[in-house]
C-alpha cells in the first residue's frame, strides 16, 4: 500500500499521535486548542526528529475546522475526545455537558470519508447511566451521514439510526462503517500502567473489514511467575528475592504447578523508572527534561499511590490539573513522593526525548490525558495491517470473524460481560471476553 495518511482531533500532548506515527502513519492535519498542550507538540515537532514531518498544529476548536481539503484524502481518523463528560471522577453530565465532543468526531467522519477511525475515551462510558448514549454513539458512527434533523435531540435520533439499521444499510448507496470496541488494560500490552480506557474503531463498510481481537502481549500472571516463581524479576533489578504476599500466595502456588505463562510479563513502576536518577523538589535535572521534584506530597483514603514493583495506577489529569494520590510513588516505608513528570512520561511510554511545555500542574494534566504511546502504537498497527490486507484483496471476511471472542480480557475489569451484551444488536459480533 501506497503511503497511509491520518489526521487526529484533540491531539493533546501527542501520545496517540505518537503512536500513530509509529504505525507508518503520515499526519496530514493535527488539531489542539489548548496553549501548553500546543507548545509541547510545536517543540517536540522543533527538536525531535521523530516527529519533525508532523504538520503545523492547527490551533483551533474542531468546530471550526475546515475539512474539505481532506475528503476522500485520509487513511485513518483518530480522537482521543475529551474524557471529563464521561469520567467517574467528573461532574457526570455525559451527553449534556458542553466538552462533550463526538458530535465534532461524527462532522470529521462524514466530511473526511476516511477508510478506518480510531477513538479513545474512558470506561465510564459503559457506566449504567451513560451507556444508552454509548450506544447512540456506535450507531451514529456506523451510519455518520444520517444526522440529526433541527431540534431533535439524541434519543430522537438514536430511534431512527436503529430503524435504519435493522432495516439493513447498503455500503454502495451510503457512507457506513463496520463499528466495534474494546475495553482495554494498557498493561496488557507493555504499559506500566493499569490503565483501563475504550478504544472504538470503525471501518469503511466497503473494504469488507471488521474490527478485530486485540490479543494481549503482556500478563499479571507473567510478572508473577517472574517474581515469585523463578525470581527473574528481582534478578533483573539486583534486589533479593521479596516474599510472597498473602494474598497472592494461592495464584503464585497454582503458576508453579505449569508452564511459564505464554506472555510477557507486565512492567512495572521499577522497570519505567530505572535510570532515572532520585530527583531533588524544584530542580531540574541537568539529564533528563521535566525531572524535577514536587514537594507536599500525601496519602489519603483512596489515594495512597503506586508500589514500585507493580504497574502503576492509572494516572490522571486531575481536578483543574493537580493530580491526586493515583500520582505518586510509594515505597516499601509507605512514605510517599509525587511522580515527576519525566517519570510519568515514563509511565505513558513517552521517549526521554520528548519534552512537555507548562507549569508543573499543565503538563501533568496532559500527561494525565495521553493515550500512551505503546498503547497507540499496537492499536494503530493493526489498523495499518488490516487496512494493508483490504488493498491486496486479502481482507478477513465478516464470517470468518463472526465466531472469534475477544481476547485479552483485563484483570479486575467488573462488568465486562454486561457491557459485551449491551452491544449485541448493533454489529452483532461482540462477544464477551472469557477472565
Amino acid at each position: 500500500m501506497a503511503m497511509l495518511r491520518s489526521i487526529e482531533l484533540f491531539t493533546g500532548a501527542g501520545g496517540l499521535a505518537l503512536g500513530i506515527t509509529r504505525a507508518g502513519f503520515t499526519h496530514q492535519l493535527l488539531v489542539e486548542i489548548d496553549k501548553h498542550a500546543l507548545a509541547t507538540l510545536r517543540q517536540n515537532r522543533a527538536h525531535l526528529p521523530e516527529v519533525s514531518d508532523w504538520p503545523a498544529i492547527v490551533p483551533d476548536d474542531v468546530s471550526e475546522v475546515d475539512y474539505a481539503p481532506f475528503e476522500g484524502k485520509v487513511d485513518l481518523l483518530a480522537a482521543g475526545t475529551p474524557c471529563q463528560p464521561f469520567s467517574l471522577g467528573g461532574k457526570h453530565q455525559g451527553d449534556l455537558d458542553d466538552r462533550n465532543m463526538f458530535p465534532q468526531v461524527f462532522r470529521a467522519t462524514r466530511e473526511v470519508r476516511p477508510l478506518a477511525v480510531l477513538v479513545e475515551n474512558v470506561r465510564g462510558l459503559t457506566r449504567t447511566a451513560v451507556q444508552p448514549y454509548f450506544d447512540y454513539i456506535l450507531r451514529q458512527l456506523k451510519l455518520p451521514e444520517r444526522q440529526p434533523i433541527e431540534g431533535e435531540d439524541w434519543r430522537a435520533h438514536d430511534a431512527r439510526l436503529v430503524e435504519a439499521i435493522e432495516a439493513g444499510v447498503d455500503p454502495t448507496g451510503e457512507l457506513s462503517y463496520e463499528v466495534d470496541y474494546e475495553v482495554l488494560n494498557a498493561a496488557d500490552f507493555g504499559v506500566p500502567q493499569r490503565r483501563q480506557r475504550i478504544f472504538i474503531v470503525a471501518f469503511r463498510s466497503d473494504l469488507n473489514l471488521t474490527p478485530t481481537p486485540s490479543l494481549r502481549t503482556h500478563s499479571r500472571d507473567a510478572l508473577l511467575h517472574a517474581q515469585y516463581v523463578d525470581g527473574t524479576y528481582w534478578q533483573e533489578h539486583d534486589l533479593s528475592p521479596q516474599p510472597i504476599p498473602l494474598a497472592l500466595a494461592n495464584r503464585v502456588n497454582r503458576l508453579a504447578q505449569g508452564a511459564p505463562p505464554p506472555e510477557s510479563r507486565w512492567h512495572t513502576v521499577r522497570d519505567a523508572l530505572a535510570g532515572l536518577p532520585e530527583p531533588l523538589d524544584l530542580q531540574e535535572h541537568s539529564s533528563f527534561h521535566n525531572h524535577a521534584g514536587n514537594p507536599g506530597a500525601r496519602a489519603y483514603v483512596g489515594h495512597t499511590g503506586s508500589p514500585m514493583d507493580e504497574p502503576a495506577k492509572t494516572l490522571k489529569a486531575g481536578v483543574h490539573g493537580v493530580p491526586g494520590g493515583e500520582n505518586m510513588l510509594r515505597r516499601s516505608d509507605g512514605k510517599v513522593r509525587y511522580f515527576t513528570p519525566r517519570e510519568t512520561a515514563r509511565l505513558q511510554t513517552f521517549p526521554d526525548e520528548y519534552r512537555f511545555s507548562g507549569p508543573w500542574s499543565e503538563v501533568m494534566r496532559q500527561l494525565g490525558n495521553a493515550v500512551p504511546v505503546e498503547m497507540a502504537t499496537h492499536l494503530s498497527k493493526s489498523i495499518r495491517e488490516a487496512l494493508e490486507c483490504a488493498s491486496m484483496g486479502e481482507g478477513p471476511s465478516r464470517n470468518d470473524l463472526e465466531h472469534r471472542a475477544f481476547h485479552g480480557a483485563q484483570d479486575d475489569v467488573p462488568g465486562r460481560e454486561a457491557t459485551a451484551a449491551a452491544t449485541q444488536g448493533l454489529h452483532g459480533r461482540h462477544t464477551a471476553v472469557p477472565a
